[in-house]
């Protein structure tokens, strides 16, 4: 995607989650009404700034016992106070007008990935965080049997490219 992206003149950056430093969400709920996390700042504030800045994200994860991993789980966790706001009534989303792509990739084979919720629901929890940010979702890509058939096919290209197209 990334290649895809960077030929039609987008800006493309990436973040390798399993890179950052940061410690989990102690859930002590602070950061609801001070609008920043109470534990020391690591890379959780600079991933936010990097989303705030953004017009569009691709979303990413392999999929870990049928949801994302679990430093996936903890990185969006510490930016709930920057994703969405907290209202009496709904939660107002603070990403709204930024498009998003989600991906999903498993080792369990088509169709079995989503017959038994594998990539799908990865998607299901990315879907659940964009939606809640405000993020305007443009398309969902499940890749299964990646043990099998490791490497992108012509087929899985093309959908990165009107994904991609989506984008702008």
């Amino acid at each position: 995607m990334r290649n895809e992206a960077e030929s039609k003149n987008m800006m493309v950056e990436s973040v390798n989650i399993m890179d950052l430093e940061m410690k989990p969400c102690i859930g002590c709920m602070a950061c609801r009404t001070k609008e920043k996390c109470v534990l020391p700042e690591d890379d959780t504030v600079r991933v936010l700034e990097k989303l705030r800045w953004a017009d569009a994200i691709v979303m990413g994860s392999p999929c870990y016992w049928g949801n994302i991993p679990g430093q996936m789980k903890v990185l969006f966790d510490r930016l709930v106070y920057g994703m969405m706001h907290d209202t009496p009534r709904f939660p107002e989303p603070l990403m709204k007008g930024k498009k998003c792509i989600l991906v999903s990739t498993c080792t369990t084979p088509w169709p079995f990935n989503i017959w038994f919720k594998q990539s799908r629901g990865a998607i299901r929890a990315m879907r659940e965080i964009s939606r809640y940010a405000g993020f305007k979702i443009v398309k969902e890509i499940e890749r299964g049997g990646t043990m099998i058939k490791p490497q992108l096919t012509e087929k899985d290209k093309q959908k990165c490219r009107k994904a991609i197209a989506k984008l702008k």
